[in-house]
Formats: structure tokens, C-alpha cells, sequence
């Protein structure tokens, strides 16, 4: 149906509906930018920025190229990305056969890590496990076997959580251009 434009008024509505879809679409792409960066930064859910940038993106075009579909693996593979965050050490931990004092250890040492940027959440986890593992075996060996394993898995579940919000986005953009 053509709805002819009549008036400065009706003529002010479409140009202001147009502006807030641009910024709304500015939004989203900030958002999964944003998202994708928060997968290896510290105190950034990343996927989940991801996945609400795509829920708006297909939100603003009335769900027509980023439909259901789309929206609903995006958020499996969120899903399976929070799920990797948090089991990822602790399998790395659990195959080294760390202890329990380890495995608290490695969680103290990701929490201290986040004060400390980066590098900090990339070591501090290897570092906190390496001496819960020494303080409940008193094996210097023990505990760095311990603590490289811990960080070894860390390392593995944040690989697979860039690579999942990289296909995110690729789903995204897939769904854009059909």
C-alpha cells in the first residue's frame, strides 16, 4: 500500500523515524563491536553484547532479514560461549587432577585478574591455581602442572569464545544479505 506524504508535519515523522533507526542501528553494530571485544577483555559479557545487538538489529527490521532463525542459534551459540567460559578451566583443572584448594584457587585468581586487565585475567588464574595446588600438596612440580593445565583450559574456552561470537556475527551478516 502507498500512503501519499502530505505536509510538512507528515514529512518531519518520516524524516525523525529515519534518524532514530539510524541511531538504533548505530546501537547495534556499537553493541556487537563492543561484544566481540568483550570476549577477551575482562568484566565484558561479550557474547551476550553480541547477541543483544543482533536481537536489536533484527528488532528495528521487524524480524524480516534477521528472523527467528537467525536470533535463535545466535543465542544457542551464546549460550554454548557462557557455558565454555565457565567449565573451560575447571576441565583443565579436573584432567591435571588438581585439587580442591586448586580449583578455588584458579576462581580467586580470575576474580584478582579482573582488577589487573588483561594479562591479569590471562595469568592470574594459572597463578591463583598453581598455589591452591601447592598449599594442599606442597609439590612445586604439582602445583605449576596444576596451574598450566588450569590456564591451559582457560586459554582453549577463550579461543572458542572469539570463534563463536566471530560466527555470531557471521550469522548476522548472512542474515542481512539474504
Amino acid at each position: 500500500m502507498i500512503v501519499a506524504v502530505r505536509g510538512p508535519a507528515a514529512r518531519r515523522r518520516i524524516a525523525g523515524d529515519l534518524v532514530t533507526d539510524t541511531l538504533l542501528w548505530i546501537l547495534s553494530i556499537a553493541l556487537i563491536v563492543v561484544g566481540v571485544a568483550g570476549t577477551v577483555l575482562p568484566a565484558l559479557p561479550g557474547t551476550v553484547l553480541v547477541l543483544a545487538g543482533i536481537a536489536l538489529a533484527a528488532w528495528i527490521d521487524d524480524f524480516t532479514r534477521i528472523g527467528w532463525g537467525a536470533l535463535t542459534l545466535s543465542a544457542v551459540l551464546a549460550v554454548i560461549a557462557w557455558v565454555l567460559d565457565y567449565v573451560a578451566g575447571l576441565m583443565g583443572a579436573r584432567r591435571a587432577g588438581a585439587s580442591r584448594q586448586a580449583i578455588v584457587g584458579a576462581a580467586l585468581g580470575t576474580v584478582a585478574g579482573i582488577f589487573m586487565g588483561l594479562v591479569g585475567v590471562l595469568f592470574m588464574p594459572l597463578v591463583g591455581a598453581a598455589i591452591g595446588e601447592y598449599l594442599a600438596r606442597r609439590d612445586h612440580g604439582r602445583a605449576l602442572e596444576v596451574g598450566l593445565a588450569t590456564w591451559l583450559g582457560i586459554m582453549l574456552g577463550l579461543v572458542s569464545k572469539v570463534v563463536i561470537a566471530f560466527m555470531m556475527v557471521g550469522v548476522f551478516i548472512v542474515a542481512l544479505l539474504i
